[in-house]
């Protein structure tokens, strides 16, 4: 398998490339290999890159100024993206963190490679355009989540339509991303596997 198939299924969902454009478009990427804890983002500085997970885990966090402890706000699994979207679009400092949870292998596209695609293959366009949509309406999804479902229910609905997440995160992780302590997603799994 071609280290660039897994990116072009994923664009070919949305936008169809001829051979000439999908060389153009491999010519502004670099893979990269990746270390467990090592950060691709980090807060105070600009995200140049937009990210595609080959294979691996990533997470995106803060640090709580006030007790240190750490908020985790998105999750990347194989064949999906990754960034400080805000600070990578605007080209301003980056907010939180995004670090890699097992070694992992990663595509980057610069944002300034992004603008040149744009010009080269104006398609690509309507690809970005697609996926901040999606994006959006995923964090939507996900803030009314935190606001009117349980944290049972919100553990539902996560292993229900990412079960990978189970398997490719610590338990910390998942319950920093639901917005609950390590302990009551114990309890939350033990009665699951009773009922």
């Amino acid at each position: 398998m071609n280290d660039f198939d897994s990116i072009l299924n994923n664009i070919s969902r949305f936008i169809q490339l001829g051979q000439s454009e999908t060389d153009e478009f491999i010519s502004h990427l670099k893979i990269v290999r990746i270390k467990r804890k090592q950060q691709i983002v980090q807060p105070d500085f600009v995200c140049k890159y937009r990210t595609y997970v080959v294979s691996g885990a990533l997470k995106a966090y803060i640090i709580d100024p006030e007790d240190g402890q750490e908020h985790v706000i998105g999750l990347a699994i194989d064949d999906w993206w990754i960034s400080d979207f805000s600070s990578y679009i605007n080209q301003k400092p980056a907010t939180f963190f995004v670090e890699a949870v097992e070694d992992s292998i990663i595509i980057q596209l610069s944002f300034e490679n992004e603008q040149k695609l744009y010009d080269q293959i104006p398609k690509f366009e309507r690809f970005f355009r697609l996926h901040a949509q999606r994006t959006a309406a995923g964090m939507q999804k996900r803030m009314l989540s935190s606001i009117s479902k349980t944290a049972e229910e919100r553990f539902e609905e996560l292993s229900g339509r990412y079960p990978k997440f189970l398997l490719k995160f610590p338990q910390y992780v998942i319950a920093s991303y639901l917005g609950i302590t390590t302990q009551f997603l114990s309890r939350i799994r033990n009665n699951r596997s009773k009922s």
